[in-house]
């Protein structure tokens, strides 16, 4: 019970991502402050972690010896997945991109053959479910917007759901086992800075710099779904660590996202209250991520941890 726990109060935290986001795009920030200061605050955080559990040299000593490896496969996983999630912010609600982003589920099983595996079929089917339920919700925002911006509010998350897993795995085939999940977040937060401090330079003198409630924000931003929530979810991982059926059960909270991105898009927000056609959306993305999480481990003894949530 501890587990879930742990794992649906990391659902909660990583909402934070899509609300605040969503937030500061309504009060006009721009999505290249929301994006590149999410990872300038997260590098202390992460550094203080990596450096207390006593990591913090082998990491810089990998991160030096390959430092193209680190910068590519961080460009793709980091720089490719939030920069467009902070671009569909302006696009539509929390929750639907919240709902949207839980694609990259579906993506994951796809790039399997870019991986050197064959794509798993059964959890692949249970994907479906995600997609059917993705397209109940985008079929409210198709009567109230032009085909353009719903074309631009879902095809940036189709480019972070891919770049997400792919930039990850690859990053992690690469560290064979040497670096564990936090090592391999901070080194990629570092790798990636290149890409986000271009675009701070660019926006620096194209839009200006951010206000304070977009800085404040985005510090939230990285606390809560960089940090928090990911230390959380790792917590539980490890304490059902060995047993399939419970590791699956810890990785099917995180459908609690859409369920808190609702309630902040309501609270916060005072967004309108989602239609039946996108609560029906919501419940087959929720069930088809349970579904998947549990077929996905259907035959596995022992996971490996990896970088998750937004």
């Amino acid at each position: 019970m501890q587990a879930i726990i742990l794992g649906i109060l990391a659902s909660l935290f990583f909402a934070v991502t899509f609300v605040l986001n969503r937030a500061m795009d309504l009060q006009g920030g721009s999505w290249i402050w929301s994006a590149s200061l999410r990872y300038f605050f997260m590098v202390p955080f992460l550094l203080l972690i990596v450096a207390v559990r006593g990591n913090l040299v082998p990491l810089l000593q990998d991160l030096r010896k390959r430092p193209w490896v680190w910068i590519t496969w961080s460009f793709v996983g980091f720089g490719l997945f939030y920069a467009p999630l902070c671009i569909a912010a302006a696009y539509g609600p929390s929750w639907l991109l919240a709902g949207t982003w839980q694609i990259t589920i579906v993506a994951g099983s796809l790039l399997v053959p870019f991986l050197g595996q064959r794509i798993p079929v059964r959890g692949l089917m249970m994907s479906l479910i995600i997609l059917i339920g993705v397209g109940f919700m985008q079929a409210q925002e198709a009567g109230h917007v032009g085909a353009s911006e719903l074309l631009f509010g879902i095809l940036p998350i189709l480019v972070a759901a891919f770049a997400y897993p792919l930039g990850n795995r690859k990053m992690m085939d690469a560290c064979e086992g040497r670096l564990d999940a936090y090592q391999r977040v901070l080194g990629m937060t570092l790798a990636s800075m290149p890409l986000w401090i271009i675009l701070s330079i660019y926006a620096l003198f194209s839009v200006g710099a951010p206000s304070g409630g977009q800085t404040v924000q985005t510090l939230i931003v990285a606390i809560s779904s960089g940090v928090i929530a990911t230390v959380l979810f790792f917590k539980a991982t490890d304490l059902v660590r060995g047993n399939v059926q419970k590791l699956a059960a810890v990785e099917a909270t995180q459908a609690g996202e859409v369920i808190f991105a609702v309630a902040g898009e309501l609270l916060i927000l005072s967004g309108s209250v989602p239609s039946a056609w996108s609560v029906a959306g919501m419940c087959l993305v929720m069930t088809g991520m349970v579904l998947h999480s549990y077929v996905s481990h259907a035959k596995e003894i022992k996971l490996p941890q990896q970088n998750i949530g937004a």
